[in-house]
């Protein structure tokens, strides 16, 4: 059962990383992408202007999504996306709960699923913790 819910969080991490960080790579690149964004309240626009201002920030940030979501639905270097994700949620979390709260719900899900992928390969990670 718990592999099974293991599994579910990886592919489900999987299909939002890849579908948002494409999303998000069409919209750096070419100025729209195949999901409309909805209006964004002043404060995200500053922020996002702000992130979009240092040329290179939020291309970085959408192609480690993408390459996450790939890595979580092929099943191989899980542990790499679990790396390279982790900061990026840490900002989306902040973001939703400081800033902009209505999204928080949704960032409360992905750490979840999150947290239950990396549960799963604790082991692997748990060398980074010793002094």
């Amino acid at each position: 059962m718990l592999q099974k819910l293991t599994i579910g969080a990886r592919i489900i991490l999987g299909l939002m990383f890849t579908i948002f960080g494409l999303n998000g790579l069409l919209l750096t690149f070419t100025g729209s992408g195949f999901i409309p964004m909805p209006p964004q309240p002043e404060v995200m626009v500053t922020i996002m202007t702000g992130f979009m201002a240092t040329k290179y920030m939020m291309k970085l940030v959408f192609i480690c999504q993408f390459l996450s979501g790939l890595f979580f639905l092929s099943g191989f270097f899980v542990n790499t996306a679990l790396v390279l994700l982790g900061p990026i949620l840490v900002n989306i979390l902040g973001i939703h709960l400081f800033v902009e709260p209505s999204g928080l719900p949704i960032a409360i899900l992905v750490l979840v699923l999150y947290l239950i992928v990396l549960i799963s390969r604790w082991s692997n990670f748990k060398g980074l913790l010793k002094p």
